[in-house]
């Protein structure tokens, strides 16, 4: 399986901002122009960005779609967009707009039916299903609401009722926005119970050895604050990802 860095950034009002295990109380703001920074990606080479729309997550009326459309049409590359996404509107208004695939979250565990619709609907190449996950008794189970709310599945619950899904992001919670290192073995797990699956590792990557230790087991390294606090740069990650 050939890996790749997706390069990420998440937004409120337009800014970028990063968040402690997606608390909105610990924000980290940058004095980043996203178009701006995505460009400055796109010209190091890589193939995908990811975007986390938050205030779309927490009130989807107010889902920055005029942003998202200005960044989509001003980048060459393929643009992945998260965040809060429940309808079919949302997710038409999204691809409408030149995103290429649309990520789906508490959806995916609270209406099985209506997401199994949806990928039959846009295809499984257009839509990915996040799955954040909280390990529990050495279980990991899957996170909805903004991960304020736990369900009683587990992660392998839920891959194994969807059969047919292409991609899924999956995110160890108690990793995310700490830079405290990739949950290797999670990944791991999962690349030996469904090995055609697309899986984006995203949540703690920290260093140039994460990148090394996933390669080959996951499809894409959702990278967010380490590339913006300056931890390494793409082209260091992708000599990691060519050389391991």
């Amino acid at each position: 399986m050939q890996t790749q860095i997706i390069p990420a950034l998440d937004l409120i009002n337009g800014k970028v901002v990063r968040l402690y295990k997606g608390d909105y109380t610990k924000k980290q703001e940058y004095d980043y122009d996203p178009l701006t920074k995505f460009q400055e990606y796109e010209a190091q080479g890589i193939s995908w960005l990811h975007l986390v729309d938050l205030d779309g997550a927490k009130d989807p009326s107010k889902r920055q779609l005029q942003l998202i459309e200005k960044l989509a049409l001003n980048v060459k590359v393929n643009l992945q967009v998260g965040g809060g996404i429940r309808t079919k509107d949302e997710v038409k208004a999204l691809l409408d707009r030149g995103v290429k695939r649309v990520v789906i979250g508490s959806l995916a565990i609270k209406d099985k039916k209506l997401t199994e619709t949806f990928l039959q609907e846009f295809g499984t190449q257009k839509l990915v299903l996040a799955l954040d996950s909280i390990c529990i008794n050495d279980e990991f189970f899957v996170a909805t609401d903004a991960w304020s709310k736990t369900s009683n599945e587990t992660l392998f619950d839920v891959l194994n009722f969807y059969q047919n899904i292409t991609h899924i992001l999956c995110t160890d919670i108690s990793k995310d926005g700490t830079m405290s290192g990739a949950n290797i073995a999670l990944y791991k797990a999962l690349h030996e119970k469904f090995p055609n699956l697309q899986v984006q590792a995203s949540g703690g990557v920290a260093s140039l050895q994460d990148f090394i230790d996933l390669k080959g087991i996951v499809s894409g390294i959702i990278t967010g604050k380490a590339l913006l606090d300056g931890k390494f740069s793409i082209k260091e990650a992708q000599k990691c990802l060519q050389n391991a």
